[in-house]
């Protein structure tokens, strides 16, 4: 069977759905070496991936996602391709492409928080754009062979508010990436690199508004008022419109120790995992949730959101707050911070959630979708 993948969003500059377009490749050519699959790359990630295994091909598919090209001009390309299955590893599929296809659905964010905020557009071209945007998820999940998501949550909420039959949807667990970077790096010569001078929280990611970032550094503001500067606020993740947006808020504000370290090398986000005294996630809304397991696997203490699929994903190796509330992130983060016998608690705990999650298990389940789904 040849196998088409959408990796146009490959590499973790992607953040979380690169990762997974990514690891999904890279263990699909461990274990399969049967079937032919072409990898649509664009121009910008096309040397980050290079075949490791002969049954696996690069093409390009220099489209920006989200546009109107990707309507018009990547069915073309995967039409010459003629591939037998395509996997579209988001709800991003052209309106227009009438093969056999598979789609993963990570979340269903377009739908419970539209937000004029997560956009720079204009209200009128927004609002179009968004309807647009609703349309082909829509599409997506009546038109597939099988839908893929990432958790029981998105799962049932698919189900419920998209009115898709449960027998049409996998769930495949993600798994936390393995981050190669360098036992060898100097943990002073990274605090120089991004002017940490003190114990720190951590958190990695995007800053779209439904990552409530805003509600964290209000929460951070409170914590130094209450128990002083002994920490700084490390947020890790590439600069953009939206971090742009964040600091010019912590400057308004007058928030001081926090620190936006804009893009983050393998090499030094393994060792700022290795290096905090906390890993915080304030998240309102989640798909899956893998910044948090990252931390776990480096041992590091993780307080987390309560809302939407963390509970399922983080289980006992979290402990957890309202997010709408900034004192309570405050009571939460001070906890474990103070009380030894919690946050080692918590490290144990983690450690057993962990391995529930597997690469392995994730892409031969995949695997078996691919099949089925011809």
């Amino acid at each position: 069977m040849k196998i088409a993948i959408d990796a146009r969003m490959y590499g973790s500059r992607q953040g979380g759905l690169g990762r997974y377009i990514q690891q999904l490749i890279l263990n699909l050519e461990k274990i399969d070496t049967e079937n032919q699959y072409i990898i649509l790359l664009r121009r910008e990630n096309w040397t980050e991936y290079n075949p490791a295994n002969s049954n696996f091909q690069k093409v390009l598919a220099d489209i920006p996602w989200y546009g109107w090209q990707e309507q018009i001009f990547l069915p073309k390309i995967i039409k010459k391709i003629k591939a037998d299955l395509v996997h579209f590893p988001h709800w991003n599929v052209p309106l227009f492409f009438n093969g056999n296809f598979v789609v993963t659905i990570h979340d269903l964010l377009l739908l419970h928080y539209p937000s004029r905020r997560a956009s720079t557009l204009s209200p009128i071209i927004y609002w179009i754009k968004n309807k647009i945007f609703l349309l082909v998820l829509k599409h997506a999940a009546r038109v597939a062979k099988k839908i893929i998501t990432v958790s029981e949550f998105t799962k049932q909420d698919i189900e419920k508010t998209l009115k898709i039959k449960p027998d049409k949807i996998t769930t495949t667990l993600l798994s936390p990436f393995e981050i190669k970077g360098s036992n060898n790096i100097n943990p002073l010569d990274l605090n120089k690199k991004y002017s940490i001078t003190k114990p720190y929280w951590l958190y990695v990611g995007v800053a779209f508004p439904h990552k409530n970032l805003e509600t964290l550094v209000v929460a951070w503001k409170i914590f130094c008022d209450q128990y002083g500067n002994n920490y700084q606020l490390v947020l890790a993740g590439n600069k953009n419109y939206f971090y742009e947006r964040l600091e010019k808020i912590i400057k308004e504000k007058n928030i001081n120790n926090v620190i936006l370290t804009g893009f983050v090398s393998d090499t030094d986000l393994e060792s700022l995992y290795k290096n905090a005294s906390l890993y915080v996630f304030p998240s309102l809304y989640e798909g899956f949730g893998l910044p948090p397991l990252e931390a776990m696997q480096h041992q590091l203490p993780v307080i987390s959101s309560d809302k939407t699929c963390l509970p399922e994903i983080l289980g006992n190796g979290a402990r957890y707050f309202d997010p709408n509330n900034p004192n309570e992130i405050v009571r939460i983060a001070n906890l474990v911070l103070t009380d030894k016998n919690i946050s080692q608690k918590l490290l144990e705990n983690s450690q057993k959630i962990l391995q529930k999650y597997s690469w392995d298990n994730t892409v031969a389940q995949t695997l078996q979708i691919y099949k089925n789904s011809r």
